[in-house]
């Protein structure tokens, strides 16, 4: 990987680039020069009579090249365009970005401001605090959370009373901000192979009071609880400070059947949400935590 980030790259594009603006105004320039017998043809005729001239081009299209030309050069010395070189103007996409985010920042930070000092219950039941908070949630989570919060597969359902981590305000603000990242690690070796991740997945699926293999249920508790419950517990509850889901209930994750639960155990599974601190301020985050609690709760305004 190291060849791909060295200074070479820099000066290979920076050389390509200028070289191949100079060649087009070679090019150009020799196109454009008048021969003296304007009248010469290319040898090239269709339909027996239109005749191809070899005549230099209009000196006001060319003209317009020319300044393509010198319009590039400009823009390569004013802004990135050569490697690493950052331009006169010093612009960037970041900078710019950062620039826009500081001046709403400025407009709007009051408002903010105003929210995070209430607490996230009573903001939960605030028309216009969900309303920001639903702005929020559209353009940083619903890619992954769908935009009513209803999740995927893989990706939390928000609207219903099932959290891997907590759903009380603080530990929703804790995802947030921190972000989570849960980990099933791959126990088919564990529970005896192929036939010991059927026999716990069997014992997993009568958890929850779905149609299973009462054999094989009865095989696997043992194997459930030699290997499983540290972290799902004795009972398959779940526990919310490591992320175990609980498995009683009728969320799944990652998918319900026979053949899903296997596979998670033999070869694991591993979740990330990503932390937002560096994205969203305090003030943003206690909004946005806000909207997410007021999903899952019946009484909160919509």
């Amino acid at each position: 990987m190291s060849l791909f980030t060295s200074g070479f790259w820099d000066l290979f594009i920076g050389v390509i680039t200028v070289v191949s603006v100079v060649a087009c105004a070679i090019f150009l320039k020799s196109q454009s020069v008048r021969t003296s017998v304007e009248a010469d043809t290319s040898g090239h005729t269709w339909d027996e009579d239109l005749t191809e001239y070899n005549n230099p081009l209009p000196r006001w299209w060319a003209w317009l090249f020319y300044l393509t030309i010198a319009f590039s050069l400009g823009y390569l010395v004013l802004y990135p365009g050569l490697g690493s070189y950052s331009g006169t103007l010093g612009w960037s996409q970041v900078k710019q970005l950062e620039d826009e985010t500081r001046v709403a920042d400025a407009r709007f930070g009051p408002l903010y401001e105003k929210f995070a000092a209430q607490d996230i219950a009573a903001l939960a039941k605030s028309p216009d605090a969900l309303a920001i908070g639903q702005k929020l949630f559209l353009n940083n989570c619903a890619q992954c959370h769908a935009s009513d919060g209803g999740g995927s597969r893989g990706f939390p359902n928000l609207t219903d009373r099932d959290w891997l981590w907590g759903g009380t305000p603080e530990a929703i603000k804790t995802s947030i901000t921190d972000g989570r990242t849960s980990l099933m690690p791959p126990m088919g070796a564990a529970v005896g192979g192929d036939e010991g991740a059927r026999d716990t997945a069997n014992y997993v699926l009568s958890l929850s009071g779905r149609p299973h293999d009462a054999a094989r249920a009865s095989r696997g508790k043992a194997l459930f609880q030699q290997t499983c419950s540290a972290c799902h517990g004795a009972d398959g509850k779940g526990n919310p400070q490591l992320g175990a889901p609980n498995l009683t209930d009728g969320v799944w994750l990652h998918g319900s059947g026979e053949q899903n639960i296997v596979e998670q155990i033999v070869k694991g599974r591993t979740s990330q949400m990503p932390a937002h601190k560096d994205l969203l301020s305090p003030a943003k985050i206690h909004l946005l935590t806000a909207y997410v609690y007021s999903l899952s709760q019946p009484g909160a305004a919509k």
